[in-house]
């Protein structure tokens, strides 16, 4: 913990309010310790139960975890709007950074002339009773769903996968629930799943999907909702296979007390079939963003899925946000609908295949195992992420860590593709061969 901040506080509520303005000001960084707690009980002159209902309270928000005997820290992204530094450390200034984890903007679809086209058809402004899913739409999307063999008969939109996520999880569970997710996984939903109150469980990923005995275990512990990621999965690029996906679809067969959540995020910049599991339980919902293949600032998704899923999702909108812009939904559409942007997206997912494959060829070459089926990232197994982190930093490449994907999986690296171009790939490769067998006294360890 940062040396110039103490905790204070007499009340587990003051306590925890001291914790989060430390966040909030910067004076607690991510992954910053917290004093034990009857150290802090006897600093402050109080119960060691008075300070454990304060950590707990953070925990349930997202703020800490608690890590066995590396004890209580602050969250690498706490659900908290800080006033100073980013919640990452930036890359150090002259290296190439790979580690953002962002498509790459050189392929995305230019927005301007759809922009223009549609500002050129609007008449009337749109009143409130006018704003809902637009018919247009569901349509494309339900013929899309449809080539992927995902039921779309009852669907909605919202503001991006884990806006659909959180809406998901939020109707269906209540604080201290369980929550099945990939392990390694996406940092975001760990982050979300946190700050919801919920619980996860972590399910060990190989590169064909969530393995069916870790998912038999979850279920054997009780979760009440499992996520999968159908492609592209972040971070290590798995895909469930046709095998995978019916062998899940078998054990999870029936299953009327869990929420089955697939978020196929990358979509069309997956260039494997898409083997869903889609209607496998009672209640279910498949996630499909456009984020990806046309642009991070497009902040839609659409969401599929059992009749009452859809509509406590679609209810709970109509409370809060209301809606997601029909002059977005319209934009979408008209990218789905235009020749020119889906040869686009397909130049850029043929470009991510070839880099991607491409390092874990190079990385193949050096004797080093990578995962990366699909997708824009490449996952890389290291015995010791500081290490490797520090020693491709040293050499000009700023990567993530695998810690802020991992609940037990092993030590890794994430290395996003977007920015690199082919001719970048042996030096690179050159570079985490180094930094994974480091040479000490003219050997390799």
């Amino acid at each position: 913990m940062a040396a110039h901040y103490q905790v204070s506080g007499s009340t587990s509520a003051a306590i925890s309010a001291s914790v989060e303005s430390g966040i909030r000001t910067g004076a607690l960084a991510p992954g910053d310790p917290l004093p034990a707690v009857r150290a802090l009980a006897g600093r402050l002159d109080v119960s060691p139960a008075t300070v454990a209902r304060a950590y707990q309270e953070l925990r349930q928000r997202g703020l800490v975890v608690t890590a066995g005997r590396h004890g209580t820290r602050v969250r690498p992204r706490p659900p908290v709007a800080t006033r100073r530094a980013a919640l990452a450390p930036p890359p150090r200034p002259g290296t190439r950074d790979l580690s953002a984890g962002h498509p790459d903007r050189r392929l995305l679809p230019p927005l301007g002339p759809h922009l223009a086209a549609l500002a050129a058809q609007f008449g009337a402004p749109t009143g409130y009773a006018d704003t809902a899913v637009l018919p247009e739409l569901a349509d494309a999307a339900r013929e899309r769903f449809a080539a992927d063999g995902v039921p779309a008969a009852e669907l909605t939109v919202t503001g991006g996968a884990l806006d659909g996520i959180e809406r998901l999880l939020a109707a269906h569970l209540r604080p201290g629930d369980a929550v099945a997710v990939e392990d390694p996984g996406w940092a975001n939903l760990l982050d979300l799943v946190a700050a919801l109150g919920l619980r996860t469980v972590g399910v060990p990923v190989d590169d064909e999907g969530p393995s069916v005995a870790g998912v038999r275990s979850a279920l054997a512990a009780g979760v009440r909702a499992l996520v999968v990621t159908s492609r592209a999965q972040n971070p290590t690029g798995a895909a469930v296979s046709a095998e995978r996906a019916a062998a899940l679809r078998a054990l999870l067969a029936g299953r009327a007390d869990l929420l089955l959540i697939e978020d196929d995020h990358a979509a069309e910049l997956a260039r494997v079939p898409l083997h869903p599991l889609a209607g496998a339980t009672p209640a279910w919902a498949f996630v499909r963003s456009v984020s990806k293949p046309y642009g991070p600032d497009l902040r839609l998704a659409v969401l599929a899925g059992d009749e009452a899923t859809v509509a406590r999702v679609a209810g709970r909108a109509q409370v809060g946000a209301g809606w997601v812009s029909t002059v977005l939904q319209r934009l979408v559409l008209s990218l789905w609908r235009d020749p020119a942007t889906a040869e686009l997206v397909r130049r850029a997912a043929d470009g991510y295949d070839r880099r991607r494959d491409g390092l874990v060829a190079a990385l193949a070459a050096h004797g080093l195992a990578a995962h990366g089926r699909t997708g824009i990232n490449v996952w890389v197994p290291v015995p010791d992420e500081t290490v490797a982190v520090t020693a491709l930093r040293d050499a000009g490449w700023s990567v993530a860590p695998g810690g802020l994907y991992r609940i037990a999986a092993a030590p890794a690296v994430r290395l996003t593709v977007s920015t690199l171009d082919e001719p970048d790939l042996p030096p690179l490769a050159d570079a985490l061969a180094r930094a994974v067998r480091p040479v000490q006294g003219g050997a390799p360890y």
